[in-house]
């Protein structure tokens, strides 16, 4: 079995702490010092450390994600075991997903004991973040949408696999019942929270959307499945100096799923509104095209687009539960990304998708 790497708080983060991070790379190499450069709570705390050391094959600035020490949101993210879920996509799934990530260095969970993911700084490769309230233009958003088609081409009909069943299994179940059984109190609050941001108008096929949710998820579900990132917002983007290359963050809610799903939540959240509704048909026929070359069965182009417009709402739910529930993402970002995601399923009408 190997050393645990298992913390709880950035404090934790000491040299002997790293010292196994790095042995499990290369056990000559000797650490000497630890410093925590800065914290950020939200879903995740999320801690980054300069690690001083003589070796020159493991990178030397890390980037650590820990439970939440934020208590609400660590209630919501516990029993679902989002940081479990990425730690083992890192274990198990990450070499075969075809976009680029961050570099894994330690991934460990434990039941009853957390759970820490060590990745390499995308920094230590000249990589630059994305913030969650960025607005990517045309050429950064068909890259985006290239990407998504190429890996949810690659992993198109694989459901029973034996390495993904875990995807869609008993943590998953309990993350959709839970949110179901939250849906109403958390849409009522975060719609009271939200004020202006979002039209009066959505508030009754809001209610009525949270109201009908487990519906509402099968019928989300009842499409041919992939796997999804499901959280694919600016903020969980990385590019490279010139950002014609974009990579991956925080695939804590990865899954099981409807590839267009990926789609609209980019679409909703990543781009303005205007940018969105002058290219989102050129994006949405790009990424059918797509799929058909790497042998997808044709993707009808009228129900792609009904699937588009009923996946809006998640993005929409989404957004507004990250608001209710408070400290998973800075306010203004969060209020920026509900006024775009409102406003694209006020344009596309798409509760008028669903079976409500």
């Amino acid at each position: 079995m190997k050393p645990t790497i298992l913390v709880r708080k950035p404090s934790e983060l000491t040299v002997a702490w790293a010292q196994r991070v790095v042995n499990q790379h290369d056990s000559n190499t000797v650490v000497s010092n630890v410093d925590v450069i800065a914290v950020d709570v939200g879903t995740t705390t999320r801690v980054r450390v300069t690690v001083d050391h003589d070796g020159a094959t493991v990178p030397k600035n890390w980037f650590v994600k820990l439970p939440s020490l934020a208590w609400r949101a660590r209630m919501i993210t516990a029993l679902p075991r989002l940081l479990h879920t990425e730690v083992r996509f890192y274990n198990e799934l990450a070499h075969a997903v075809p976009v680029t990530k961050p570099v894994c260095l330690a991934a460990q969970s434990r039941f009853g004991c957390g759970s820490t993911l060590v990745l390499a700084d995308i920094a230590e490769f000249e990589g630059i973040a994305s913030s969650p309230h960025d607005s990517l233009n045309i050429s950064q958003s068909r890259l985006i949408i290239e990407q998504l088609a190429h890996f949810h081409g690659h992993f198109w009909n694989t459901v029973h696999h034996p390495s993904y069943r875990w995807l869609s299994g008993s943590v998953r179940r309990l993350e959709d019942s839970l949110g179901s059984a939250l849906a109403v109190p958390l849409m009522q609050r975060g719609l009271q929270l939200a004020g202006t941001a979002i039209p009066s108008r959505l508030h009754k096929p809001a209610l009525r959307y949270a109201q009908s949710r487990r519906k509402v998820m099968k019928f989300l579900a009842a499409a041919p499945q992939t796997l999804i990132h499901h959280d694919c917002h600016s903020g969980n983007l990385f590019w490279n100096n010139d950002k014609s290359h974009a990579g991956f963050l925080d695939w804590q809610l990865v899954r099981m799923g409807e590839g267009v799903s990926d789609v609209a939540y980019f679409l909703a959240t990543a781009i303005n509104s205007d940018t969105r509704q002058q290219h989102e048909l050129e994006l949405l026929t790009s990424y059918r095209q797509i799929l058909i070359a790497q042998g997808v069965v044709d993707i009808d182009e009228s129900l792609l687009m009904h699937r588009y417009r009923a996946h809006l709402t998640y993005a929409f739910e989404a957004m507004i539960v990250t608001l209710a529930v408070g400290g998973m993402m800075d306010l203004e970002h969060n209020l920026e990304l509900i006024r775009r995601t409102s406003a694209a399923v006020d344009a596309l009408d798409a509760f008028s998708a669903l079976p409500l």
